[in-house]
């Protein structure tokens, strides 16, 4: 796992915990900002599993023979 995907879940985690916080006290404007939060932490992860994939083909590449 790399920065991006780790930052990126406890981002989404928070966001949900906001967002059903935001439910619980019956506050749309805490429950938006959760919402928002929990996309931005799954974009996030999301750039963490696409940087993971690219450098494992780098790897994958310089380990060839040449």
């Amino acid at each position: 796992m790399n920065e991006n995907q780790v930052k990126g879940k406890l981002k989404e985690i928070g966001g949900k915990i906001q967002e059903e916080f935001g439910d619980a006290i019956d506050s749309p404007t805490q429950e938006a900002k959760g919402q928002a939060t929990k996309v931005e932490g799954q974009a996030q992860k999301k750039v963490g599993d696409v940087q993971e994939k690219v450098e494992d083909k780098l790897d994958d590449v310089a380990r060839r023979p040449h």
